[in-house]
C-alpha cells in the first residue's frame, strides 16, 4: 500500500513538473524536467511513474488543451514558482503558470474560466475586424450562452452589458466580463491552488528538496 501511495505521488509530481518545465508529448525529447531522469520524453516519464501503479494503469497522452509548453516558452525560474504562490498577477502573467493553474482548474471542472479568459486575451489582439466579430461570436457562443457547457458564471448587469456590446463587436466586447472571472478565479480558485498538494510538490521539487514520505514509513 505504501508503495502504491508513493508511485501515485511520484506521478503527480512527475508529471505536473514536467509540464511546468516544459517537457513534450512523444517524440519531442526532453531534459528539462524534474523527475528523476535527467533525459527524458513525456511518455517515458509518465510512464515510468505509471508503472508502478501496476499493468492496469493508463498511461493519459497529452490532449489539445493539455497545459505543455509550445516552442519558445522559457522554463519557469525558482523564483517565477514560488511567485505563483505570492501573487495572482505573478501567476497570470506567467506563461508557464497560466498552463499549470489551467491543469489545476480542469481537476476542479472550472477550465472554461481561465480559458474564456485567454480567449477575451487573444480578441484584444485581434485588429481585422471581421476576425473580431467571428472571434466574438465563437466566445459569446462557447462561454456566454446558457446553452453552452462550458457557459461562465457572471451576474445579470455583465450579461446585459455584453449582451449590447455584441451588437457591434470589438476587440473590447468582454472586458467586464473578463475582469469578472478574472475576480473569481483569484477569489476563489487562487487559494486552493496555492494550498494544492500539487503546487507545493512543485514549489518543493523545483527547490530540489526530498519527495514527501509517509509517516509510518520505515
Amino acid at each position: 500500500m505504501l508503495k502504491v501511495a508513493r508511485g501515485l505521488l511520484m506521478e503527480e509530481m512527475c508529471s505536473l513538473a514536467a509540464l511546468a518545465r516544459g517537457c513534450r508529448p512523444p517524440g519531442k525529447p526532453c531534459c528539462l524536467c524534474w523527475c528523476c531522469c535527467c533525459s527524458c520524453s513525456w511518455a517515458k516519464c509518465v510512464a515510468e511513474r505509471g508503472a508502478e501503479r501496476g499493468p492496469a494503469a493508463k498511461l493519459r497522452r497529452p490532449g489539445p488543451h493539455d497545459p505543455l509548453l509550445v516552442d519558445g516558452d522559457a522554463p519557469p525560474t525558482l523564483e517565477e514558482i514560488h511567485g505563483w504562490g505570492q501573487s495572482f498577477d505573478r501567476l497570470m502573467r506567467s506563461a508557464a503558470g497560466r498552463k499549470v493553474f489551467r491543469d489545476f482548474l480542469r481537476g476542479e471542472y472550472s477550465e472554461e474560466n481561465i480559458m474564456f479568459w485567454l480567449a477575451c486575451e487573444e480578441l484584444k489582439r485581434e485588429t481585422d475586424p471581421d476576425a473580431v466579430e467571428e472571434k466574438a461570436r465563437f466566445i459569446y457562443e462557447d462561454y456566454i450562452s446558457i446553452l453552452s457547457p462550458k457557459e461562465v458564471s457572471l451576474d445579470s448587469r455583465v450579461r446585459e452589458t455584453v449582451n449590447r456590446n455584441m451588437v457591434e463587436p470589438t476587440p473590447h466586447t468582454f472586458d467586464e466580463a473578463q475582469l469578472q472571472i478574472y475576480t473569481l478565479m483569484h477569489r476563489d480558485s487562487y487559494p486552493r491552488f496555492v494550498n494544492s498538494p500539487l503546487y507545493k510538490a512543485l514549489a518543493r521539487l523545483s527547490a530540489g528538496e526530498p519527495a514527501p514520505v509517509a509517516a509510518d514509513a520505515p
